[in-house]
């Protein structure tokens, strides 16, 4: 069942530590990666893009080397392959311009400041998840288990309402 992604991205080691071991509880459904760099998330990327894994849900934070965040969002967003990605900056030194850029260009879903809590953390990437899953996959009741399981069979009685079934 792991054919989505999580990607995280900070390049803090010890922030990223703390994210993946916070969502490790997601690990059974969904593949989590751990990225250093813009450069570094953009090659798992394109490493599971090659064996049909899609990002589903990426965690970013803003203020790294190379490249912001919201300028990777963005460009996740333009991006044929991962315009459906559910984008959720992680940070605590976006401004507010930064976010508006971010959320006019349709590329950030939730915005969580640093220093976040787990049960926060967690509730959000649930949530984005849920939504993501209900939006790109057919068969929903596996997901009922990790996921938002009222959203879910919302889905599905929604589907059956649409399609007959």
């Amino acid at each position: 069942m792991n054919k989505y992604l999580i990607l995280c991205v900070d390049d803090e080691r010890e922030v990223l530590d703390s994210v993946i071991q916070d969502l490790d509880c997601f690990e059974e459904y969904f593949l989590l990666e751990a990225a250093e760099s813009v450069q570094e998330a953009k090659q798992l990327i394109d490493e599971c893009n090659q064996q049909d894994i899609k990002l589903a849900l990426i965690v970013c934070d803003h203020i790294m080397p190379d490249q912001t965040g919201i300028q990777f969002l963005i460009e996740l967003n333009e991006q044929p392959d991962t315009a459906a990605t559910r984008k959720l900056l992680l940070t605590g030194q976006a401004g507010l311009e930064d976010t508006v850029e971010a959320v006019n260009h349709s590329s950030l879903d939730f915005y969580i400041a640093k220093p976040w809590r787990g049960d926060e953390l967690r509730q959000a990437v649930k949530q984005q998840l849920t939504t993501y899953i209900i939006d790109n996959e057919q068969d929903l009741i596996p997901w009922a288990a990790a996921l938002d399981t009222e959203k879910i069979f919302e889905a599905v009685a929604q589907n059956r309402i649409n399609y007959g079934e």
